[in-house]
């Protein structure tokens, strides 16, 4: 019975938890540049909701067919491809509009505070699933999420402040 539940959940991680972590990783931190440069550049709510619109729309599809196609799941155990993609292409989307929908907030001062506590939120939420999934150090996930965000998000500012 152990081994059942132990293989189980081995199967769920891998061929859920994974392909999700990987699409949230992408679509909180790929979107980020975009959506802050589109923000800062123009200084309209608007066309920042718009750019992170597109963003985690273009980004949820290339990774759901990049996941999809990357194997047919046979060899690696990863599951079917189709089912792979959707879960990457679905969290891709979800990672890149949470911290879209402020710019829906007409005052881009207010839409900006709340999005970069929306950013918070979800590297920190990718550093938890990072560390009771995959059992890493909790502390050291954060920074290593954080890290990578970080990169992004100040490249997307300083893009978007020339």
């Amino acid at each position: 019975m152990s081994n059942i539940n132990h293989h189980d959940e081995h199967k769920f991680i891998l061929q859920t938890v994974q392909p999700g972590l990987l699409g949230l990783m992408d679509g909180s931190i790929s979107t980020l540049a975009p959506i802050f440069a589109a923000a800062f550049a123009t200084q309209n709510s608007r066309i920042a909701f718009l750019v992170g619109l597109s963003a985690a729309v273009g980004a949820a599809i290339s990774m759901g067919i990049s996941e999809g196609m990357s194997d047919d799941g046979k060899l690696t155990g990863r599951g079917h491809p189709f089912q792979r993609g959707f879960i990457t292409g679905f969290m891709t989307f979800i990672g890149g509009i949470l911290h879209t929908l402020p710019f829906l907030i007409s005052d881009l001062d207010a839409a900006l505070v709340l999005a970069y506590l929306v950013v918070g939120i979800e590297l920190i939420a990718i550093a938890y699933i990072r560390y009771y999934f995959f059992k890493m150090k909790f502390w050291l996930s954060v920074l290593q999420v954080i890290v990578g965000g970080a990169l992004v998000f100040f490249a997307g500012i300083l893009i978007g402040s020339h």
